[in-house]
């Protein structure tokens, strides 16, 4: 399978459909990831295969763990655009912004989101068994 998102140059990055294209393709060939997830629990960088110039990693959420080891782990992701999808097991992602304040979302797989540039959020499990998700980063221009 070859995995294509919408061709850009360094100048005009991948926008947040074509990252959400890219994690959906991704996730559903799960032999490209299903092998790779006991290397992820850890949060160690395990890529899956995706297009040039976008960042593709597979993380494991074991029960209780969480974007960073503080509780104040709300961040963006610098310039740089990105979509991520569950594939398995539950997240909770926290966001805040300056109209709705800080709300929580519970996402179950099969479920995409996006993460526009300049959002601030985190990720977390809150349930007691695994998640995993399939993570994909545009190119910072």
């Amino acid at each position: 399978m070859t995995l294509v998102a919408t061709p850009r140059t360094p100048a005009s990055p991948y926008t947040v459909h074509d990252l959400a294209t890219v994690v959906r393709r991704v996730a559903s060939v799960p032999q490209l990831w299903r092998p790779k997830v006991q290397l992820a629990t850890d949060h160690s960088a395990v890529r899956p295969p995706g297009p040039d110039g976008v960042d593709v990693r597979l993380l494991a959420w074991l029960p209780s763990s969480r974007t960073s080891l503080c509780d104040a782990d709300l961040h963006a992701h610098d310039d740089a655009s990105a979509a991520f999808a569950v594939v398995e097991g539950v997240l909770t992602e926290v966001r805040d912004d300056d109209v709705l304040g800080r709300w929580t979302t519970t996402l179950q797989a099969p479920a995409v989101r996006v993460v526009e540039r300049g959002i601030v959020h985190s990720l977390r499990n809150e349930q007691t068994r695994l998640a995993v998700s399939i993570h994909a980063y545009g190119r910072r221009p």
